[in-house]
């Protein structure tokens, strides 16, 4: 039953945007899978689905687009600047939050764009851990995220690092 109904999870987002767990239940339901929030927010889990930044809408990992490290690149800053929430540094450590179901998605960015100075990423629903290769690469990583988050239209990027802290 699980298999059959994560392959009904993948047919639904794949054909239509979902961007909600109640709108992939009513569609579930539609099919004839009565499934619990609790369920669904697990089969979401298992199958690793994160959101778009573009639509907000469930897709798979592998679906992020993999093209050329300055694609890869661009499209981590345009997440950085989407979902980072909250930025906390300790030594070689970065901690990053998201909003809830988005921290996958800023991982895998993180993971794509093969920064030389991060070792790897781990994600959990809405925080991540970036493992950078020593204390100023950790440092000049937080001072690339102010960056990215201020955009190209704000005079400075110390105008987005207010909410940013730096241990």
């Amino acid at each position: 039953m699980k298999i059959s109904r994560h392959g009904v999870i993948l047919d639904v987002i794949e054909r239509e945007t979902i961007s909600s767990q109640e709108m992939l239940r009513q569609r579930l339901a539609v099919r004839g899978y009565g499934v619990t929030q609790a369920t669904l927010s697990r089969d979401l889990k298992e199958l690793g689905l994160v959101k778009r930044p573009t639509d907000g809408g469930y897709q798979r990992p592998g679906a992020f687009g993999a093209g050329s490290p300055a694609d890869a690149l661009s499209v981590l800053q345009r997440t950085v600047a989407e979902f980072l929430t909250r930025a906390d540094r300790t030594e070689q450590l970065v901690l990053l939050r998201t909003d809830s179901g988005q921290a996958s998605l800023l991982a895998i960015a993180f993971d794509r764009a093969t920064l030389p100075d991060v070792f790897g990423t781990i994600a959990g629903d809405d925080t991540i851990l970036v493992v950078c290769r020593d204390a100023d690469a950790a440092r000049a990583l937080m001072e690339r995220m102010d960056v990215w988050r201020a955009g190209p239209s704000q005079p400075s990027p110390s105008a987005a690092v207010d909410h940013m802290h730096h241990v």
